[in-house]
């Protein structure tokens, strides 16, 4: 994939998210550094998913594997500095907007546009997905029957990995004041992921 200006902002977005976490816990300028270059080389291994709406979420893929490969810490410990990164990032909160902005109903013929797009498996990494319309248990859902983020960490040889940011989707969906329940995902075995948001 090209090192474009999308993969450069989200690799600036997550790593600036991490950088004090890191700082935290006493870690070199050059691990740090190291995290940031070796985010550069998985983004130009990875294959190319087009100008996807989910970029944001294969290059969150990209830069935990890369967490993985610096820090010398376990992935669990490595989802706690992404989490924790995350959670005190300002640009971060305002960049994923909130509840009502996210579950606009006006959004929701674009989403199904999206979803008969991935459905023709134009690009091998991506993901494919069907949108279902809120109803009284939920106002909005999504069903995941492949993932470009598991697909990444395959291809990288850490599939191990893919479960640990799915849990990521969680601290998402609250950070915009949404409800998320789940009970099954690809990467921990499940033959697809159902997502269903509510509002608080």
């Amino acid at each position: 994939m090209k090192y474009n200006m999308s993969c450069r902002i989200f690799g600036i977005f997550y790593h600036g998210a991490c950088k004090k976490e890191l700082r935290k816990k006493d870690f070199t300028s050059k691990v740090i550094r190291n995290i940031k270059l070796e985010y550069k080389k998985i983004a130009l291994r990875a294959k190319d998913i087009g100008k996807n709406k989910m970029m944001s979420a294969y290059m969150m893929g990209a830069y935990f594997i890369s967490l993985n490969r610096n820090t010398g810490l376990s992935p669990q410990e490595n989802y706690e500095i992404f989490k924790d990164g995350l959670y005190a990032s300002k640009l971060f909160h305002k960049a994923l907007g909130n509840a009502e902005t996210y579950l606009d109903e006006k959004k929701l013929t674009g989403r199904k546009k999206w979803s008969k797009e991935s459905h023709k498996r134009i690009y091998e990494n991506d993901w494919v997905v069907d949108i279902l319309e809120g109803n009284e248990e939920y106002d909005l859902g999504y069903d995941y029957h492949e993932c470009g983020v598991c697909k990444l960490c395959r291809d990288e040889g850490c599939p191990e990995l893919a479960k640990y940011l799915c849990q990521l989707d969680f601290v998402l969906a609250d950070m915009m004041g949404m409800k998320l329940v789940r009970t099954k995902t690809i990467a921990e075995g499940g033959d697809f992921c159902d997502f269903r948001y509510s509002r608080k």
